[in-house]
């Protein structure tokens, strides 16, 4: 709680500042930063705990905006996680990045997401379902500190590099992960590819080749994610299959099924599930109900899941109180 309440403190000095400033000038660029609170929780039956309960899975605290024109910020932390647990400090914050954009370039620097080819990796913990999610998501730590750099040759397309601390360094700073990737989107296809080398200190290093694929069919969605890692240690495949339909602004349905292997024994895990997401606002999707069925042989087995996940934008209330 005395966590929540400094963010809350800083939030509200922050926009009334911006707010003021905003108000004084007439740069087209605003500074007033969007501040919101994001939080899924609900009702669980799990073949682990082999009883129903209810929980809380995250409260995050999220802000993003502007210094000047060209220089942009984004911060997410975790306030409170049963997924990842107690933490304090920079340990708890998902990422923390300060952009430069100019042109058709862009550096970040901070703790970020490693750069990984795959749309299941890249979803926002919120929007996913940890345990319907492959061994490899469930275990990689991937927030890190480093240094990423992007260059936008043509609309909707993305040449990324990135070098950062290894998720393998185990705390040794002189290991290092390096990244190069590519995204595209057209009106039936979006790409997430990437080529990975993470240095893993005496177990050598570690390569990956991740193909992440969407394709669009009118409401009709299906990812296809290919992922290979190559090391005798950390090797391991994973290929996931995730279809869904969009039922406009009210609803979606989903499944996903997939499978991985480790590099180093013929050891496959298997995770598949479905369910639906209902949007009740009319305004925004700022409020989400969702069902769900899971099974994954490598966390829980079976799962059923009823919960509700939920956006307060701080911005526009404190927005409101300071008129």
């Amino acid at each position: 709680m005395k966590k929540l309440l400094v963010f809350l403190g800083i939030a509200l000095t922050a926009i009334g500042s911006a707010a003021r400033a905003q108000d004084g000038g007439s740069e087209a660029t605003s500074y007033i930063p969007e501040i919101s609170l994001d939080m899924r929780g609900g009702f669980r039956i799990d073949s682990e705990y082999e009883s129903g309960r209810f929980a809380g899975d995250d409260l995050n605290i999220d802000i993003n905006g502007y210094i000047s024109p060209h220089f942009s910020y984004s911060i997410n932390h975790r306030i409170a996680s049963s997924y990842y647990g107690e933490a304090s400090g920079f340990d708890a914050t998902n990422w923390l990045t300060l952009t430069y954009e100019v042109g058709d370039f862009a550096v970040t620097a901070g703790k970020d997401a490693l750069l990984m080819g795959s749309f299941e990796y890249d979803a926002y913990d919120l929007d996913a379902y940890y345990e319907m999610n492959s061994p490899f998501y469930n275990d990689f730590d991937c927030w890190q500190w480093g240094v990423s750099g992007a260059w936008y040759p043509a609309e909707d397309q993305e040449v990324l590099l990135q070098i950062a601390n290894s998720p393998y360094s185990f705390g040794d700073p002189e290991l290092f992960s390096f990244a190069a990737g590519w995204r595209g989107a057209w009106d039936w296809y979006e790409s997430y590819w990437t080529a990975n080398l993470w240095m893993a200190g005496d177990d050598g290093l570690v390569k990956g080749v991740n193909l992440g694929n969407r394709f669009c069919l009118g409401n009709f969605t299906i990812d296809l994610d290919l992922m290979g890692r190559f090391n005798d240690v950390y090797g391991g495949y994973d290929i996931i299959l995730a279809p869904s339909y969009n039922f406009g602004e009210w609803g979606r349905i989903f499944a996903k099924a997939g499978a991985e292997t480790t590099g180093f024994a013929d050891d496959w895990h298997t995770f598949f599930g479905g369910g639906f997401e209902y949007f009740p606002l009319k305004e925004n999707k700022d409020i989400r109900l969702h069902a769900a069925y899971i099974y994954n042989d490598y966390t829980v087995g079976q799962m059923f899941s009823l919960g509700v996940t939920w956006k307060m934008n701080l911005t526009k209330g404190i927005k409101l109180l300071l008129k």
